[in-house]
């Protein structure tokens, strides 16, 4: 129906753009005595066509965004929470679309859908999945579906947030700690085992993050242990202070709180430095992520055809419904649709 829609507005364009060209022709005419007056007519009639082609492009382009539907991936890097960076995404998108213009937004029933399915800390960078259309409805999949990140920890300090971004709240020895050490104890966190997400995080409480409560200063209690899933760990490296470990798990467990645990069982203590995901359900960090330079239209239309024989015909076609209730909060030209979830949420807009 969007790219039906879509198509109007590209009619309406052509219809629009016609009354200048056809006054433009008439001034050449008139302009026609002189070689300079000729000349000028002729810039000026370019100059028209040029116009007139370029917002004819834009419609075009903009049938074409509202056409996309599937699941593709992009490179998140640090800084940016994944909601920030999915906001630049469509943003970007619809810039170059040309929307919203005035043509766009009077017509309320354009809607562009995106979300992305499993929320990456800000600290953290590699894959982010993101739907577009009726891609959305397939995000719930990606939730439950397996991840692998590759995590630097550093022992002998405890931070309030688990990573490098929080304030040193604890600092233990580690120099007796050796590799040895290290792979012993992973096994302890291989399989299914029961995690304390960390205070820090999307969990909510009366409706509200847990990380905005603890940044207003207010006392949060943890919450209780939950069973989650680790499908493999390995030990990549061991510098001391530092150790990376590989990691494959399931849908909401949390990096940050392992690299916790171990340093606790290791008889010191231990936070996350750097964080990579490298894989999320079939898409990965260096064939299937876009980098923002190729954040545009035709780049994700020829992602979404590559990335389309990833997943199996009956669940492209199946229609999950969301995890939970949603909010829908309507603008000029995009719906933004907002599930209240706890953890990797899917956050659409």
């Amino acid at each position: 129906m969007a790219a039906s829609e879509a198509a109007v507005v590209s009619s309406s364009s052509l219809k629009t753009d016609t009354s200048p060209v056809l006054e433009t022709a008439g001034t050449v005419s008139a302009m026609a005595a002189t070689p300079s007056a000729r000349a000028a007519a002729a810039v000026v009639a370019a100059a028209a066509r040029t116009g007139s082609e370029a917002r004819v492009s834009k419609a075009a382009l903009a049938t074409k965004l509202l056409s996309l539907s599937g699941v593709f991936a992009v490179h998140k890097p640090k800084g940016p929470t994944s909601a920030e960076l999915l906001n630049r995404l469509k943003e970007k998108l619809l810039a170059e679309a040309g929307m919203p213009s005035p043509e766009w937004t009077k017509r309320k029933k354009q809607t562009l859908k995106i979300g992305h399915g499993g929320t990456l800390d800000s600290a953290a960078r590699g894959v982010l999945v993101v739907g577009i259309g009726s891609g959305t409805k397939m995000l719930t999949s990606m939730l439950s579906g397996s991840k692998r990140y590759t995590a630097i920890g550093e022992l002998g300090k405890a931070t309030d947030t688990l990573d490098s971004t929080g304030k040193v709240t604890e600092e233990k020895p580690y120099d007796k700690i050796t590799q040895e050490d290290i792979e012993g104890i992973l096994q302890k966190f291989t399989g299914n085992i029961m995690q304390v997400p960390p205070l820090y995080s999307a969990l909510k409480k009366d409706g509200q993050r847990l990380s905005t409560l603890m940044k207003r200063g207010e006392v949060v209690e943890a919450k209780p242990a939950r069973p989650v899933t680790v499908y493999s760990i390995s030990l990549q490296k061991f510098q001391p202070p530092f150790f990376t470990l590989d990691v494959e798990c399931g849908g909401g467990f949390y990096i940050r709180s392992l690299i916790s645990d171990i340093g606790k069982e290791l008889s010191s203590c231990a936070n996350v430095l750097e964080l990579t995901r490298t894989k999320q359900g079939p898409f990965t960090l260096e064939e299937h992520a876009l980098p923002e330079d190729k954040w545009t239209i035709d780049d994700i239309a020829q992602s979404l055809e590559h990335c389309s024989s990833l997943f199996p015909a009956e669940l492209a076609l199946k229609k999950s419904k969301p995890e939970s209730n949603e909010q829908v909060l309507s603008c000029e030209y995009i719906t933004l649709n907002e599930p209240k979830g706890e953890d990797d949420v899917i956050k659409t807009c």
